[in-house]
């Protein structure tokens, strides 16, 4: 069945609103909305959590359940309505015309189901093939994703691939029937930067290929910026802007896209000097929306009786072409006005050294057999020789892929792990074989956590006061309940939550105010060192500039040593003052934060630059993918851990790469780099990420 070419607009969203109905009232989900794709572009939807973005692609697949339902407007797929259409229609053009790939890949797999079967029944039951056609179908799809070994991919379960290969397969199976329309809901949310670019890379490709039309949801503009033609801005369920890629990102006419791009870090930023600047306020939920502008309580350019007058209507701005502002002031507002600056803050000097780690391992003993126990036992090397130091008032960033060891490095370092060689001096007493049960409570309430996922770190049953209080019982802070009632409130001062939060329950609360009271716990014994694991990458963007500015707020005040854990760079760049690169246990660069920017690089750093989505159109970045995945820690590669993935090393003689593992040698200014390239080769290295001046335009 072959597919008849389609010039007009594949997908036209027209004054779209969507409701959800419960027993008591109607909540307006999506409102006014209005979007076009045409054959071969590729729109990105971006914007925060609960703005509406995935409504919107479930009311493009017609998915809404049974409370859902498109109140108004309209939604036309090459020219026919959706809204309305029979079921057995629908399912005709679903995973046919229109394909859909979730953010999480195992929740569109079936795990009881080989790979290749899952991929055959799409071609099978839209088109009828035969069964030989449909495996020679679906093996020449897996190829394209580039994934190796197709045949063995085709044979095998999802739980034999890793979380890169899942989600490869998974745009494999939306693409066995090359639909017109392609709709990504955060294809990339749960994957490492390095496997992000991959994909990002296959699903540009893929689109070039068969000139598949794409919607990408996502809240990363980095992303957007490297994959889509044109974008549309949502806040609370309304578009606010929309355009081409180069006129939203060089000349955004709402405030709203401005506030986004104020609250992520460029490169280039200096955190002291220009501290990211958080959009005031909360995101209103569906039944507390302002009269008129939605986002007019959190307006820097907001006016009374002009903008909350009545409901504003989407404006085309002069000049340019398909771009247009929900704003009432666009015109009056000078874009080019810098931001007022806040506070600048003076750095704090760095002081003695507080944390001493050298040549520490941690190795754990698995039974080959890891279900009935039995057989040869099987170690896994999680840390391999590290060795680093932290000083007094230091942001350390330690980055690398999943697998890497850094959660380890966490772990033996908090005492909820013992190392199995090596020496870890925290201020001054030697905690290696020292787990958390039999440390003092000073050196427990000293070094502390804040975790990735606020929604797991707080007690569902307790209020917010009562766990911070119980945070300064067990430290042994306070003289009696008065005492530690008063602590409590200060700690939710210091991190700018209201006092009123205290009889608050945790599903009261967002996920960035969740995260500020983990923030407050752990600091409520006055901890010297915090350990901070990846404690932005689940919230928003404007949510993650509040949160990040409020831990170097409070690292100043305390001359606080912070322990950075992320694989987001742009936001380590921002933030660290040094950073250490681990790959599979190892660390193989450390250095000052100008010094990892900077040729010459490790090749695995180069490559994590490269991967790095910068929302910035003057950027431009030399193009590295790595092939294959992490090597298991189980069993790692002789040699360099790095050689198998490694780009330069045919520029090695004589098999060193495989046969040693590099020395850690020193470089100009201290910069470590663990590496057999020799000098001339990382002399020549050029940099990863390069600005170019950009064009001013004008209004």
């Amino acid at each position: 069945m072959t597919k008849q070419p389609y010039d007009g607009p594949i997908l036209e969203i027209n004054q779209l609103s969507i409701s959800f109905f419960t027993r008591l009232f109607e909540i307006p989900a999506v409102m006014d909305f209005s979007v076009t794709v045409m054959p071969g572009e590729a729109v990105g939807l971006v914007g925060e959590s609960g703005c509406g973005k995935s409504t919107v692609a479930l009311g493009v697949m017609q998915d809404l359940g049974v409370n859902g339902k498109c109140v108004n407007g309209s939604i036309k797929f090459k020219g026919r309505e959706l809204v309305g259409m029979p079921e057995e229609e629908l399912r005709k053009l679903r995973g046919s015309e229109i394909a859909m790939i979730y953010q999480e890949p195992m929740a569109s797999l079936n795990p009881a189901m080989k790979i290749g079967k899952q991929l055959m029944e799409v071609p099978m039951i839209h088109e009828g093939m035969s069964k030989e056609d449909a495996y020679a179908m679906a093996l020449e799809i897996v190829e394209s994703v580039r994934l190796p070994d197709p045949e063995r991919m085709m044979n095998s379960f999802p739980h034999q691939l890793s979380g890169g290969q899942q989600q490869r397969i998974v745009i494999a199976m939306a693409l066995m029937s090359k639909p017109s329309l392609l709709i990504l809901d955060e294809p990339t949310t749960a994957l490492d930067v390095t496997v992000e670019a991959g994909i990002v890379d296959l699903v540009k490709d893929l689109g070039k290929k068969y000139g598949t039309s794409m919607l990408f949801i996502s809240h990363n503009l980095g992303l957007i910026l490297e994959t889509c033609d044109r974008i549309c801005v949502m806040y609370s369920g309304e578009a606010v802007e929309t355009g081409s890629i180069k006129d939203v990102f060089d000349k955004m006419r709402h405030p709203y896209t401005q506030a986004l791009f104020r609250s992520i870090p460029l490169p280039g930023a200096d955190k002291n000097e220009h501290p990211l600047v958080a959009i005031p306020g909360n995101f209103p939920l569906p039944h507390e929306r302002p009269k008129g502008c939605n986002f007019g309580p959190r307006c820097n350019y907001f006016k009374e009786g002009l903008c909350n007058a009545h409901n504003i209507k989407m404006a085309p701005i002069k000049g340019d072409t398909r771009h247009d502002s929900r704003c009432t002031r666009f015109e009056n507002i000078d874009w080019d006005e810098p931001i007022e600056a806040s506070a600048n803050t003076t750095k704090t000097e760095v002081g003695d050294v507080v944390l001493k780690v050298e040549n520490l391992k941690k190795y754990y003993e698995v039974a080959a057999n890891a279900i009935f126990g039995g057989g040869e036992k099987r170690v896994v090397k999680a840390n391999e020789t590290i060795s680093f130091e932290a000083r007094e008032s230091e942001t350390l960033a330690i980055v690398g892929e999943s697998g890497c060891g850094k959660s380890t490095l966490a772990k033996v370092l908090m005492g909820l792990e013992t190392a199995t060689d090596g020496s870890v001096e925290l201020l001054g007493k030697y905690v290696e074989d020292v787990s958390i049960e039999q440390r003092t409570t000073s050196t427990v309430s000293s070094v502390q956590m804040v975790f990735q996922n606020p929604f797991d770190t707080l007690n569902p049953a307790m209020t917010v006061g009562s766990q911070i209080k119980r945070a300064l019982e067990i430290f042994g802070v306070g003289t009696d309940e008065a005492d530690r009632e008063n602590r409590m409130l200060k700690l939710l001062d210091l991190v700018k939550l209201p006092r009123a939060f205290a009889t608050r329950m945790p599903r009261q609360l967002s996920g960035g105010q969740k995260q500020r009271v983990g923030i407050a716990r752990a600091f409520a014994g006055a901890a010297q060192i915090v350990v901070a694991d990846e404690p932005v990458s689940a919230l928003d963007v404007s949510v993650q500039a509040a949160v990040t500015d409020l831990l170097m707020e409070i690292q100043r005040e305390n001359k606080t040593t912070l322990l950075f854990i992320s694989h987001d760079l742009s936001i380590v760049r921002y933030l660290s003052d040094r950073v250490m690169v681990m790959y599979l246990g190892h660390v193989v660069e450390m250095g000052s934060t100008d010094a990892i920017f900077s040729p010459p690089y490790h090749p695995y750093t180069e490559a994590l630059l490269s991967a790095v989505p910068i929302a910035d159109t003057s950027i431009v970045k030399k193009h590295v993918v790595l092939e294959g995945d992490i090597p298991s820690a189980m069993n790692p590669p002789s040699g360099c851990p790095f050689q198998t993935r490694c780009n330069y090393k045919g520029q090695v003689k004589g098999g060193l790469c495989e046969q040693e593992v590099p020395p850690m040698r020193t470089l100009k200014g201290g910069h470590e780099i663990k590496c057999h390239l020799d000098d001339k080769i990382l002399n020549k290295m050029e940099p990863v990420i390069k600005q170019v001046t950009k064009e001013k335009t004008t209004a």
